[in-house]
C-alpha cells in the first residue's frame, strides 16, 4: 500500500517550522542546498547535483524563496512543495551568488545545510563578506528528528520490508558462498519488498564480523561462522536499517554467550526509551549490560542513530548527548560486541518514541538463528 502523499500544506508547515526554529537558534535564516533537507522541505531533488547553485532561502522577512538555475526551473516547479515557495532563477553566464546576495542580509548569520558544496559556501562568503554561517546540524540538530504520522507510516513500511527480507534470507544458503553473494541476495530482496534505494548490505562472516562496517567481500562463508547482517535503504523516501547475527551450523558456546549478552543489551536499550529521557541514557543502558559481562572494550561504537529521509541523522544515542527524547523521534538501538580476528555480534532495531515509552519498528526474532 502506498503512503499518503505529502501536500503543499505539509511542506509549507515544515518551512514555517524551520523559520521559527532558526529564530530560536539565533540565526537570521536557514539556507538549504540539494540533499535530504531540501527534499524534506520541498519534495525537490535535482536530477543531478552539480556546480550550478540551487538554494532555498528561509527567513522571517520574506516568503520562502527557491533559487534555481533557469534550465532546471521546470523540474523544480513540478515538485509538490515548491508551490509554497517563490521560485526565482539565474541564467548560465550570470553570477548565481549575485542572485543569492539579493535574498540575504549583508551582515546576516545563517544556518546552512550540511550537504552544501564548499564551492557554494565560499561563493556566498565572497559575495557577502560580512555574513557568517553555521551548519544546520550545529544550530538545528533536531530539524527532522520528530516525525509526523505520515512520516512514521513510511518508516514502519520500510521496517516491515526489511523484516520480510530477513525472514527470507534465513532460507538462503550461506556456507560455501561468498559474502558478496549473500549481500546481492539482500539487495534483491529489499527491492522486491519495495525499496527504491539500497544503501548498504553488510555481510560480515567470521573474523570480518568484528569490523562493524565491513563491506561484503570475497571471503567464502564457512560452517561455524557467525555472520553479521546489517542492511537497509529507502522506501517511499524513508529509511530502513536492521541488523541480526546468524550462525552457519551449530554455534560455539562463545558465540552463544556473546549473542545472548548483546540481545540483553539491546533489550535494555529499548527498555530505556521514554519521553524526557536523555539520548545518552539509551547508550548507558545498553553499554552497562555489555560492560558488566566483561566485553565493554569490545563495544566500539554508539548505541544508535536517528533515521528518516536518510539512514543516519540526529539524534544519536551516545554518551554526552543530553537531548531529551520526544514522541515521534525514530532511531536505531544497535549494541554490538566485536572480537578481533574471531567474530562479531550486532542486533539492531529501529525504535520510535511513544507517549509512554518506545516501540520497535522491526519485529523479527532476535534469538540466534542457525542457517545452512
Amino acid at each position: 500500500m502506498n503512503p499518503v502523499p505529502f501536500t503543499r500544506d505539509d511542506y509549507a508547515a515544515r518551512m514555517a517550522r524551520v523559520v521559527a526554529a532558526g529564530g530560536d537558534a539565533g540565526v537570521d535564516g536557514v539556507l538549504v542546498s540539494p540533499g535530504p533537507d531540501l527534499v524534506w522541505l520541498t519534495g525537490y531533488q535535482p536530477t543531478a547535483i552539480t556546480e550550478r547553485l540551487t538554494l532555498l532561502v528561509l527567513t522571517a522577512d520574506r516568503e520562502p524563496t527557491l533559487l534555481v538555475p533557469r534550465l532546471e526551473r521546470p523540474d523544480a516547479e513540478r515538485a509538490d512543495g515548491t508551490a509554497a515557495t517563490t521560485v526565482v532563477d539565474w541564467l548560465d553566464g550570470t553570477d548565481p551568488y549575485a542572485a543569492a546576495k539579493a535574498l540575504l542580509r549583508p551582515d546576516g548569520r545563517y544556518a546552512i545545510s550540511d550537504s552544501t558544496w564548499a564551492l557554494h559556501l565560499l561563493g556566498l562568503q565572497a559575495a557577502l563578506p560580512r555574513t557568517a554561517y553555521d551548519s544546520i546540524t550545529t544550530r538545528l540538530p533536531m530539524l527532522r528528528a520528530v516525525k509526523d504520522a505520515n512520516e512514521l507510516a513510511r518508516l514502519e513500511a520500510a521496517g516491515a520490508a526489511a523484516d520480510a527480507t530477513y525472514e527470507q534470507i534465513l532460507h538462503v544458503r550461506f556456507s560455501g558462498r561468498k559474502e558478496t553473494d549473500v549481500a546481492a541476495d539482500l539487495a534483491r530482496l529489499l527491492r522486491e519488498h519495495g525499496h527504491e534505494q539500497v544503501d548498504f548490505t553488510v555481510v560480515g562472516s567470521g573474523p570480518n564480523g568484528a569490523n562493524p562496517h565491513h563491506e561484503a567481500g570475497e571471503r567464502t562463508i564457512e560452517v561455524g561462522d557467525a555472520v553479521v547482517l546489517d542492511f537497509g535503504g529507502l522506501m517511499h523516501g524513508y529509511g530502513s536499517d536492521t541488523s541480526r547475527t546468524v550462525c552457519v551450523g551449530e554455534p560455539s558456546d562463545t558465540v552463544r554467550e556473546v549473542h545472548e549478552i548483546v540481545r540483553l543489551a539491546q533489550q535494555a536499550g529499548v527498555d530505556a526509551v521514554r519521553p524526557g529521557v536523555a539520548c545518552q541514557e539509551v547508550d548507558r543502558a545498553a553499554r552497562a549490560v555489555i560492560s558488566d559481562a566483561g566485553y565493554g572494550e569490545q563495544f566500539i561504537h554508539r548505541t544508535g542513530h536517528g533515521i528518516g529521509t536518510t539512514t543516519h541523522e540526529p539524534p544519536y544515542m551516545i554518551e554526552g548527548e543530553e537531548q531529551p527524547l520526544v514522541p515521534g523521534m525514530c532511531f536505531s538501538v544497535e549494541p554490538g560486541v566485536y572480537l578481533a580476528g574471531r567474530f562479531g555480534v550486532r542486533i539492531e532495531d529501529i525504535v520510535t518514541v511513544t507517549d509512554t515509552g518506545g516501540r520497535r519498528l522491526n519485529n523479527t526474532a532476535r534469538g540466534l538463528q542457525v542457517v545452512e
